[in-house]
């Protein structure tokens, strides 16, 4: 979400939580616990102190729409190319979002699954650019910290699948012709300065790698 707020250019107030222990006040801005979550008009206060008379929002599909439609950036004025934006984020929801957690799935069938996730996502970008075009939009946005997240996953073998079977995937991301577009298109959203301001690399590593840990263990003592 806060990659959609920079490229809108809308000013903003970034606070960061454990979502592992989530503060006594975060229910007034989430009752669900969920993040992120964004707080939008009423008076500028302490990000503890939520005002009463600020609208709050959750779940980053929401939030990235959210700023698209206030800042009237990241997605295009012409109600087909819109309709296409949205068309994206549904296929990237009902494949990537939904086959990413099956890297806490032992057996190679999950990276299987993972990789024809992305080669369906990879067919409908166009030739060149980004989601819809030449224009980067929520679509664009949706998709990127999935990609990002499974990127560091294979590399660092962290999720439940076979020992050396990350790194042996992430190999086939980057070097099969197949996924030629794929590459392409991931590079164009990390060479944006709004990837590379938000995609904290060590951190993320680090609470994937703690999250996934428990699993590593599980394939080991299977192993053994």
């Amino acid at each position: 979400a806060e990659l959609a707020l920079i490229e809108s250019g809308l000013q903003y107030t970034r606070f960061e939580i454990d979502v592992r222990d989530k503060p006594d006040w975060y229910p007034a801005v989430n009752p669900a616990g969920k993040v992120p979550a964004l707080t939008y008009g009423g008076p500028i206060v302490d990000p503890t102190s939520p005002s009463i008379e600020s609208a709050k929002l959750a779940e980053s599909l929401v939030i990235i729409e959210f700023i698209a439609d206030i800042s009237g950036k990241l997605l295009p004025s012409d109600p087909v190319q819109r309709a296409k934006a949205r068309f994206f984020i549904s296929t990237v929801t009902d494949t990537i979002v939904s086959t990413f957690p099956l890297v806490a799935v032992p057996g190679p069938a999950s990276l299987t699954k993972i990789l024809d996730s992305i080669e369906k996502i990879q067919s409908i970008l166009p030739a060149e650019g980004f989601a819809i075009g030449d224009e980067f939009t929520i679509a664009d946005i949706a998709v990127a910290p999935f990609f990002a997240r499974l990127e560091l996953v294979l590399e660092g073998d962290l999720g439940a699948f076979e020992e050396g079977a990350g790194p042996k995937t992430l190999e086939i991301l980057n070097n099969d012709d197949k996924f030629v577009r794929y590459r392409k298109y991931f590079a164009d959203i990390k060479a944006r300065e709004s990837f590379r301001k938000t995609f904290d690399r060590e951190t993320l590593w680090a609470r994937m790698d703690e999250k996934l840990a428990p699993l590593r263990g599980q394939r080991k003592s299977q192993i053994a």
